[in-house]
């Protein structure tokens, strides 16, 4: 199966050409779609320089869920992943993601950072497991990790998710109508270490999570 690769970054030339560089030696098949969402720190001119990327430029700052829909636009492959450019998820991950794909049944591939080797901020921790949980409860599912980065999705089941969000409820908004489809997800454990600085998921965000998994599910 071929992949696509869908890198959303916004003000991120630290560590944006590092990223994009370890996607590009993991031994799969893949096309990499890196979509700036306006960033003015430097990050486009580095983007500039670096070949073998789709690269999409955004006129103005929408957010991360508008990033992810255009990056999906340009998608050709048979499988689709997001990855952040924040080096806080391993792209060496992806040859053990898709290999979880063992029929046409499974129609997407969570990677758990709840069943792998992680280190999270501690209200993030705490957050993820109460919006997994209520996720659940909603859906009638049975997932460790809602809000994982690590959705690996076949692309017509996701272009058939038609997608809204514009800013982080973008990842229950996909968890949501995934369930709500009925798509069976397979999960498996994936390493992440989580930053201590930058952008951060925070009060509001956890509310507006909140808010879109009662919205999709009525």
């Amino acid at each position: 199966m071929k992949l696509s690769v869908i890198i959303p970054v916004y003000n991120e030339k630290d560590s944006v050409e590092k990223i994009i560089n370890i996607v590009k030696a993991v031994p799969v098949e893949k096309e990499i779609i890196v979509v700036d969402d306006f960033s003015g720190d430097g990050t486009r001119d580095k983007l500039a320089t670096i070949s073998d990327i789709k690269l999409v430029l955004h006129e103005k700052n929408k957010g991360k869920g508008s990033a992810i829909r255009s990056g999906i636009k340009y998608a050709q492959n048979d499988i689709v992943i997001i990855q952040d450019a924040d080096l806080e998820y391993d792209p060496n991950d992806y040859p053990k993601l898709l290999s979880a794909f063992t029929s046409d049944q499974i129609g997407a591939v969570f990677g758990s950072r709840f069943k792998g080797k992680s280190r999270f901020l501690l209200l993030s921790k705490l957050a993820n497991y109460f919006l997994t949980g209520l996720t659940n409860l909603m859906y009638a599912g049975h997932i460790s990790d809602m809000e994982t980065c690590y959705k690996m999705v076949r692309r017509d089941i996701l272009l058939s998710l038609n997608l809204t969000a514009c800013r982080f409820e973008i990842e229950p908004e996909i968890t949501c109508k995934l369930l709500r489809k009925k798509i069976r997800i397979n999960e498996v454990p994936i390493d992440y270490f989580a930053r201590t600085e930058g952008k951060k998921i925070g009060p509001k965000d956890a509310i507006i999570a909140i808010k879109e998994i009662f919205k999709w599910r009525f």
